[in-house]
C-alpha cells in the first residue's frame, strides 16, 4: 500500500472537515450541543484554531467573507481540499508518480512554516477578539 504526501493528507481531512461543517449547524440546532475551545474556557485566551469550526460552517454555505473573518486558514484547507481528489485520481490511474519523502531539511523548514503560520493564526485571533 502506497504512503500518502502530507499535502494528500491534508486534503482528506479537509474532506472530513466539509462534511462535518455540513452536518454540524444541524446537531447543534437539533440537540444544543456546543464544543467550546477547552483553552479559551479555562483561560479566556484563544487557540491558533480558534474560529476554525465558523470558518468551515461559513465555508460550506458559500460565505466566504465570513470564512475568512473567523479563521484565515480555512482557505489553505479548502485549497488542499479541492486540489487532493484529482491529484489522487491521476497519482492511482499511473499519470502522475507516487509521492517523494521528504528530506530533513524539507521537513524542518516546513514544521518552521507550520509554526510560523500557527503564530500568526494566533495573533490573527487575539487582534479578532480584542485580547491583543
Amino acid at each position: 500500500m502506497r504512503e500518502f504526501s502530507v499535502p494528500e493528507r491534508l486534503g482528506v481531512f479537509g474532506l472530513g472537515v466539509a462534511v462535518a461543517a455540513t452536518a454540524w449547524p444541524y446537531l447543534t440546532d437539533t440537540t444544543g450541543l456546543r464544543l467550546p475551545c477547552p483553552l479559551r474556557s479555562l483561560t479566556g485566551v484563544p487557540c491558533p484554531g480558534c474560529g476554525l469550526t465558523t470558518a468551515a460552517v461559513a465555508l460550506v454555505r458559500g460565505d466566504l467573507a465570513g470564512a475568512v473573518a473567523a479563521n484565515p486558514l480555512i482557505v489553505g484547507l479548502a485549497v488542499l481540499t479541492a486540489a487532493v481528489p484529482p491529484l489522487l485520481l491521476l497519482r492511482a490511474s499511473g499519470v502522475l508518480p507516487p509521492p517523494v519523502g521528504w528530506s530533513d531539511r524539507a521537513r524542518r523548514r516546513t514544521g518552521w512554516g507550520a509554526g510560523l503560520l500557527a503564530g500568526a493564526s494566533w495573533l490573527f485571533q487575539l487582534h479578532r477578539l480584542g485580547l491583543g
